[in-house]
């Protein structure tokens, strides 16, 4: 079911929070970059385990925030400019973070016209919720010890090295075909920082927090976003806006992420605009009838309320992606086998 923008904004609300801007695209492009390498900074001048530790959740949450700017880049919505806009979103976003932008454009929008419906893609992000206390816990486990997204990427990469015919200059031609962006964009970073005299740099506090720290938050936010949700068929209840402190907006849910029933409401609405899109559903008195959430907290304790596993079940591995080998993207799709969830 969807519902047209007229029956909650007149014209004159739509045009305004449907607008978009160049300049806020770039600030948010260059803030996420800024961020990470100022983090950089820091560990470079005061090395220790402590700036390290920070340093790992801060550029985990920021390789999220490329990812979430990426997906407004899909949407078309993050500058004005089309052109500026594929740039940023292939060469700053997406290939930095092993996924490719048009591959996922494609993908996410057929979650936009099926969601939380049985031809969703995204659906196996929710439909296993909610799930045990201690299957959120080993899920956990595996995302800090790097296991989910470790997994993730050999599928990734055996995918796209191999080709039909067998023949290995075959699947080297394909594997690059698909993958020669991100080793190229994530390589000239290696480089860049080896130049600099700190080459650890890059494999410190930029492999390892994508392999730990990222797929945790990804995991939580997926969770947020459409877990548990109270009615699939209500456009205003299949999606989830969770409230986030500035701590949780910094670690866990950055570039307004959050709101994501006002994005499933209009998909064409830039992140900078969301939380002014909130207010004004909340103004004309939308509020009760939308799925809201004061934190994450409390949407972990919905997602984690089932108080026993089936005798059968068997918590073998929910990290290998399958749905399209192109990359992190935005729906970190943490596919469900049989077995515990």
């Amino acid at each position: 079911m969807t519902i047209a923008a007229a029956e909650f904004l007149t014209p004159d609300e739509l045009a305004s929070i449907r607008k978009r801007s160049d300049l806020r695209g770039i600030w948010c492009v260059a803030h996420a970059w800024g961020v990470i390498v100022a983090t950089w900074a820091l560990f470079i001048w005061w090395p220790n385990p402590l700036t390290l530790a920070i340093g790992i959740v801060v550029v985990g949450a920021r390789q999220l925030g490329l990812a979430i700017l990426m997906h407004d880049a899909a949407h078309g919505v993050l500058t004005n400019n089309k052109a500026l806009n594929e740039a940023l979103g292939q060469w700053f976003l997406a290939w930095p973070m092993i996924s490719d932008l048009y591959n996922y454009r494609t993908y996410h929008l057929k979650h936009h016209r099926h969601t939380q419906q049985a031809n969703d893609p995204d659906l196996v992000l929710s439909a296993p919720f909610p799930i045990t206390r201690l299957s959120f816990k080993r899920k956990m486990v595996r995302d800090l010890t790097g296991q989910t997204v470790f997994k993730q990427r050999v599928a990734q990469f055996r995918n796209a090295f191999t080709a039909k015919s067998g023949k290995f200059f075959d699947g080297m031609k394909k594997g690059f075909d698909r993958l020669g962006g991100p080793i190229a964009v994530n390589f000239g970073l290696f480089v860049a920082l080896a130049a600099l005299g700190y080459w650890y740099v890059f494999f410190l506090l930029w492999v390892v927090p994508f392999f730990v720290w990222f797929p945790l938050i990804t995991r939580v936010r997926n969770i947020a976003e459409h877990a548990v949700v109270p009615d699939n068929d209500d456009p205003f209840r299949n999606a989830r806006t969770t409230k986030a402190s500035l701590l949780w907006r910094a670690l866990v849910a950055p570039y307004w992420v959050n709101y994501h029933v006002e994005h499933h409401l209009l998909m064409w609405v830039p992140c900078y605009n969301l939380p002014a899109f909130h207010a004004l559903l909340i103004k004309k008195g939308f509020g009760p009838k939308m799925e809201l959430q004061p934190d994450y907290l409390t949407v972990l304790r919905l997602a984690t309320s089932k108080v026993t596993e089936s005798a059968s079940s068997n918590d073998d591995g929910d990290a290998v992606e399958t749905r399209n080998n192109h990359g992190a993207g935005l729906a970190f799709n943490i596919t469900p086998r049989a077995g515990k969830r």
